[in-house]
């Protein structure tokens, strides 16, 4: 953190690998969050000598990034403390440092995740204007027609959200299976889109975030992200 400059409280506890930025200001809003003893309004301003409590502990940038990929299993609720929840993915993930992740995945789902520390690229990846990609395999419950595959591609009217989603990559992949790939993240998006066909997922697991894949890991495994597939990812990513 540049010694002379202020910046932005939701920036700084990005930094410091506690959560988004949009996670950032819900914390602030809680009153979660204190600057020099004093509970924190939104849009506060930090200088490098402020002192920052998260739940009364102190916070700090970090210095070493890290980045993972990992396989959350069906169950795994995103979030990092819920006292309702079975498993939240912190405590699935077991890794020793303080990471949070880059985009969620509900709890009856499964497949890949990126977790991190740098807030940097986890607001990058947040940004739903830079459409990233994020290929999915979904499986339903009666067969896939080609009416259906060619009109989920164009978008679908979600009433629930009245929104309408944007054009998409579809390939039927087996009678009541397909892969779909997505450059926007909507709440519940690929149930949804097949529920306004009459469509009921069954199974959907997440296989690849921009150049990261799924492969080779098993549920709750996680492998550390380096060499040129960081940097590919940092490049996608618009960093």
């Amino acid at each position: 953190m540049p010694q002379n400059d202020e910046i932005r409280l939701n920036k700084y506890i990005s930094m410091c690998g506690i959560c988004s930025r949009r996670e950032a200001d819900k914390l602030i809003e809680a009153g979660r969050i204190k600057v020099n003893g004093t509970t924190a309004l939104t849009g506060t301003k930090v200088a490098p000598w402020d002192e920052v409590l998260f739940d009364d502990k102190i916070i700090s940038p970090v210095e070493e990034k890290v980045v993972l990929a990992y396989n959350k299993p069906v169950g795994v609720v995103c979030t990092e403390r819920d006292e309702h929840a079975e498993r939240t993915i912190i405590e699935d993930l077991k890794y020793e440092g303080r990471v949070t992740y880059a985009g969620r995945l509900d709890k009856d789902s499964e497949g890949l995740m990126i977790l991190t520390n740098d807030g940097d690229l986890i607001q990058a990846m947040m940004k739903s204007r830079n459409g990233h990609e994020k290929e999915y395999i979904v499986e339903v419950d009666h067969p896939v027609t080609d009416k259906f595959i060619r009109d989920m591609g164009k978008g679908v009217y979600l009433s629930e959200l009245d929104r309408t989603t944007k054009p998409c990559k579809l390939e039927r992949l087996d009678d009541n299976c397909f892969k779909i790939i997505l450059t926007q993240g909507l709440n519940r998006q690929i149930r949804r889109m097949c529920d306004a066909f009459g469509y009921t997922v069954t199974k959907l697991k997440r296989i690849r975030i921009l150049n990261i894949e799924l492969a080779g890991l098993n549920h709750s495994e996680y492998r550390i992200i380096s060499g040129d597939e960081l940097r590919m990812l940092y490049k996608e990513a618009g960093l």
